[in-house]
């Protein structure tokens, strides 16, 4: 082949660009710094203060400090094993409230999103949606006082019951009643901001599919579960694999505003039982040494989680 039929890889329009390495090094140095910020953020607060769990090992008093803290071993962790009675009671209530939320609140956001993808007007479905997002932005202050308002002895709903001689129902207050009305509560203020992730999922699954099985005589029900549920499966897995690394962390504001009204026979968590004994008792290693198990049982189930994922044929949180 003579010189002049030879065509170089810069004239040749299907040949890929030639690598600048200087100007792809100031790009990647811009972005590094770019998210240097947010590094030093995820570093400093949530990082460094691991080592502060060191005090799971000591006799510890905020006054002295870690340093001058003598240690106790592995003493403040007897509480686990030797079956105090308050450290078994908020356990118990913590597993009860971890099975209802999984159960009843880790499902609603899908049904929800169902619903609304179920809407033939798009215009419908943005202002349910918008309307649907509102409570996720409200604090669990605002939630629970909302609710007081409603429910209470003195609520709106029990003055129209007394007004018709209907009786009353005695909700807020109720311990028997607790655990319903932290689940009714969470599912009011957080499901439609859950249904944004399943939505978006939704979005993505080709209408040929939903043609193609109304084609073969597959009805509404027919093709959510042939087809809708299987776009989701993915997704459902991986938000039940993350909800179960903090499975143990069971709504620590929104049932401390709520504690005094019911005791805590109905109402200690692990998360309250954490600050009860700590800030307020001033048993600071035994409060940590409960922390750092929760932790530690977090990644546990996270991890066997996502094996059980693996096993059957999804991928996870991360590959195999």
């Amino acid at each position: 082949m003579s010189l002049l039929t030879q065509r170089s890889p810069r004239s040749d329009p299907g040949a890929a660009p030639p690598h600048d390495g200087k100007r792809g090094g100031r790009r990647d140095r811009s972005l590094l710094w770019f998210a240097l910020p947010g590094v030093l953020i995820v570093l400093l607060f949530h990082y460094v203060p691991l080592l502060g769990h060191v005090i799971a090992f000591q006799n510890y008093q905020p006054f002295i400090g870690i340093w001058h803290s003598t240690w106790a071993g592995l003493d403040n962790f007897a509480v686990l094993f030797n079956g105090d009675e308050d450290f078994l009671r908020a356990l118990v209530n913590t597993l009860q409230l971890l099975v209802i939320q999984v159960v009843f609140v880790f499902p609603a956001p899908i049904l929800l999103a169902l619903a609304i993808n179920s809407l033939i007007s798009e215009r419908v479905k943005m202002i349910v949606q918008n309307v649907l997002y509102l409570p996720h932005f409200l604090s669990w202050v605002v939630v629970v006082a909302i609710f007081q308002q409603m429910l209470s002895n003195g609520g709106l709903v029990n003055v129209f019951l007394r007004a018709h001689d209907l009786g009353t129902w005695n909700i807020i207050g109720n311990p028997d009643l607790f655990q319903a009305l932290l689940t009714s509560q969470v599912i009011w203020k957080d499901t439609g901001w859950g249904t944004i992730l399943f939505l978006a999922a939704l979005s993505r699954v080709d209408t040929q599919l939903y043609e193609s099985a109304a084609v073969d005589g597959a009805g509404r029900w027919r093709q959510t579960w042939h087809v809708t549920l299987p776009a989701l499966r993915s997704l459902v897995v991986l938000l039940l694999i993350l909800r179960l690394g903090d499975a143990l962390s069971v709504g620590f504001e929104q049932i401390i505003l709520q504690q005094p009204g019911v005791g805590l026979e109905s109402s200690e968590v692990l998360d309250t039982y954490v600050y009860n004994q700590g800030l307020l008792a001033g048993d600071w290693g035994v409060s940590a040494a409960v922390g750092l198990v929760k932790g530690l049982i977090g990644v546990v189930l996270v991890l066997g989680a996502n094996k059980v994922a693996h096993f059957f044929g999804e991928e996870g949180i991360y590959r195999r």
